[in-house]
């Protein structure tokens, strides 16, 4: 009971039934006084906005899409999209150019823990009297906020963390979908005797390695429900928490039973789905936004993939871990602020929604209020909604908790390839964390 309340007050607004209701698009503002929901309009002198947005597929063409969409009503902008790389990468980059005062006008990055190592009150403008953000779901508001500033507006879906499979390879071998880790580890047997990869690793792009780890918080929550609390004051580690460690413990075991492809150490994000989408790999640990650029590269081998929760160790208590969704913020540097927040209006309304389902595939329930999936949704997004619906999903750790250790990726990357045993990265990933906090300020480190 303790985690379905959780669930309510965190996610609750992402209730599919609820954000199918149909709703017309919000209609641009007039000039002199904006409606509920919108920022004030910008005059009409040109002016030029640059929007950094991370490398990946899905991100370029959502941007695109708001840009494109943006411009249409307002010809006297332009907006150039900027890419930047992924991974901490990418998190460096953001972090030098807030730093330096060289960022873009507006920038997409990351919810949740990572937003909170930004430094935002100092970094970030403050959105929180702008009417727009009474378009946004309640539940969502947290995850962009410190006090009582509110600094980013989504741009995507919520995700589903767990296990992308192939449905066709499950077919053919009789598999049913697991809701322990013990059936988990038993299909990945069979598979692997049927002399097909049981579990894709892409550790060439190194962030796709936390998997196994974050989402099998929902686990860890189910198992010790005050672990929230504790981890973010200090008072619950990672490696004295038997839950905790078992994420890194699955990691050490895919390594040890041969559970990875040939090439996992070099392969990389998009050779991972090319494996699934061919069934030549029958599991991919990943978030669901993966399924927008699944269906742009692989139109005809959509439908042949399903989501599924990762399993923990009761099926009873089986379900799925929630990625909030990025979002776009505007730096304290920009020179067109007011410009920036229409941009952002645009963004955070049923419009904005429009604009991107007409150019990339939803990978789950939006939290912008009114939003409207379209009816041929693809049936893996239906798969993450039905956890959210039935009551057994709940945030992940990062979205819950400021505290995320940025070298998690490189933790796990050793426990996959087989450096560094579950234990032994569990206490890195806790010395990890401690550097973070004490950065933070945050009480009881």
């Amino acid at each position: 009971m303790k985690i379905r309340n959780l669930l309510l007050k965190s996610i609750g607004a992402l209730s599919v039934v609820g954000l199918l209701a149909a709703c017309a698009p919000v209609p641009a503002a007039p000039a002199a006084e904006p409606a509920a929901g919108e920022a004030a309009a910008p005059s009409d002198a040109a002016v030029s906005l640059v929007y950094l947005v991370d490398e990946s597929q899905p991100s370029q063409a959502r941007a695109k899409a708001f840009v494109d969409g943006y411009m249409a009503l307002h010809p006297n902008v332009t907006i150039t999209i900027e890419s930047r790389p992924g991974g901490t990468e990418g998190d460096n980059l953001v972090k030098t150019r807030l730093a330096t005062g060289e960022m873009a006008d507006v920038f997409w990055y990351n919810s949740g823990s990572l937003m909170q190592a930004l430094n935002p009150a100092q970094s970030l403008v403050d959105l929180s009297g702008e009417p727009f953000i009474a378009n946004i779901a309640e539940s969502y508001l947290p995850t962009v906020s410190q006090g009582e500033a509110i600094f980013g507006v989504p741009g995507e879906t919520a995700m589903g963390g767990g296990i992308l499979y192939n449905k066709k390879v499950y077919a053919d071998l009789g598999l049913s979908i697991p809701t322990t880790w013990e059936e988990f580890a038993a299909n990945n047997e069979a598979i692997l005797a049927a002399g097909i990869t049981p579990v894709i690793q892409t550790y060439g792009d190194t962030w796709t390695s936390q998997l196994f780890v974050l989402a099998d918080y929902y686990n860890v929550a189910q198992a010790v429900p005050t672990f929230t609390a504790d981890f973010t004051a200090n008072k619950a580690k990672y490696a004295t928490t038997p839950a905790a460690v078992e994420g890194f413990k699955h990691l050490q075991e895919g390594f040890e039973k041969g559970w990875w492809q040939q090439d996992y150490a070099t392969d990389k994000f998009d050779q991972g789905l090319q494996l699934l989408a061919e069934g030549k790999g029958a599991h991919y640990p990943m978030l669901t936004f993966a399924l927008t650029t699944l269906a742009e590269n692989y139109p005809e081998q959509i439908e042949d993939i399903g989501f599924f929760a990762q399993p923990g160790s009761d099926a009873a208590l089986n379900g799925a871990t929630i990625w909030m969704p990025a979002a776009t913020y505007i730096p304290q540097t920009t020179s067109n602020l007011e410009v920036a927040k229409d941009f952002l209006a645009f963004i955070a309304s049923t419009a904005g929604v429009d604009a991107q389902n007409a150019a990339v595939v939803p990978s789950g329930p939006y939290v912008i209020k009114g939003a409207v999936l379209p009816d041929d949704v693809i049936s893996a997004v239906r798969d993450v909604a039905a956890y959210i619906d039935n009551g057994n999903a709940g945030p992940a750790l990062e979205f819950l908790s400021p505290v995320k250790g940025p070298s998690l990726e490189q933790i796990t990357v050793a426990v996959g390839t087989g450096q560094m045993t579950a234990e032994d990265a569990a206490a890195a990933y806790d010395a990890d964390v401690e550097k973070q906090a004490q950065q933070l300020g945050l009480p009881g480190w």
